[in-house]
């Protein structure tokens, strides 16, 4: 645990947790450094997936303004930077990541959700890029979110700043599910349970080769995709998977 980040463990899944709720889970820059060292350190250990969680009336709501006031650009630079060093890591730590949002997630911590894996939401949360209502557009926000919404939805966001509901955020795939609020735990312990299972070694190979690919275009995406199905097919874990199938037995996976 650190001042506010709280890290804990229920057998294989660790919980990453935002525990500054009189600050609104604000992304100051001193938050933001606690969650590098957490997730940095939770993905070095053998925790099969993380939950991503926030205390408080408020998920996250976005950059901290008390850190912005009255700084220079070189100082925004790095407090930008470090948030594009965050949201790269969630997608770069081998476990599967998954967002439980409780409440509001707004500006930089809405795009902190459209960087995870994968989200499930209380249909009482709701997501807002309100920048576009106020003077300081979302800009580095509109990058997670417009990758995982679309270039209209994102910029309906962003443009407008209203916040969108939980029912809506799925049917726009900025989350997986919304559920009622008293389900929220128990959808989000079947999705992690359901992305766990099989090989640790085949989901974080296939969770890198994902983030590398996505983004390209159609031939250069099936050649980086050859490699990495090829290399995984050719591991322990690989043979295993189709040894198992053809004999008709469980599998027994060294995740490697």
């Amino acid at each position: 645990m650190t001042a506010h980040v709280i890290v804990e463990s229920t057998g294989s899944i660790a919980r990453i947790t935002l525990n500054k709720p009189e600050r609104r889970n604000a992304l100051s820059l001193e938050l933001m450094g606690e969650l590098i060292v957490a997730f940095r350190h939770v993905g070095a250990t053998e925790a099969r997936g993380i939950v991503l969680a926030a205390n408080g009336p408020v998920f996250s709501a976005g950059h901290d303004f008390v850190d912005m006031a009255g700084q220079d650009v070189e100082f925004m630079r790095t407090l930008l930077r470090e948030c594009t060093t965050l949201m790269t890591l969630v997608q770069q730590v081998p476990q599967p990541v998954v967002a439980r949002v409780h409440a509001l997630a707004t500006a930089a911590g809405c795009q902190l959700v459209a960087s995870c894996d994968m989200a499930i939401a209380a249909e009482s949360a709701s997501f807002a890029l309100p920048g576009g209502k106020g003077g300081l557009y979302c800009t580095t926000p509109l990058v997670a979110v417009s990758k995982t919404i679309g270039r209209k939805r994102a910029l309906e966001m962003s443009m407008t700043g209203d916040p969108v509901s939980a029912t809506v955020a799925a049917d726009w795939g900025l989350i997986n599910k919304a559920v009622p609020d008293d389900a929220l735990d128990e959808a989000v312990d079947d999705l992690m349970r359901r992305s766990t299972r099989g090989s640790a070694f085949s989901k974080s190979s296939g969770k890198a080769a994902f983030y590398a690919h996505v983004d390209l275009a159609q031939g250069d995406a099936y050649d980086h995709a050859i490699e990495a199905m090829a290399q995984g097919a050719v591991s322990h874990d690989g043979q295993e998977g189709i040894a198992s199938f053809m004999e008709k037995r469980p599998p027994v996976w060294h995740h490697r």
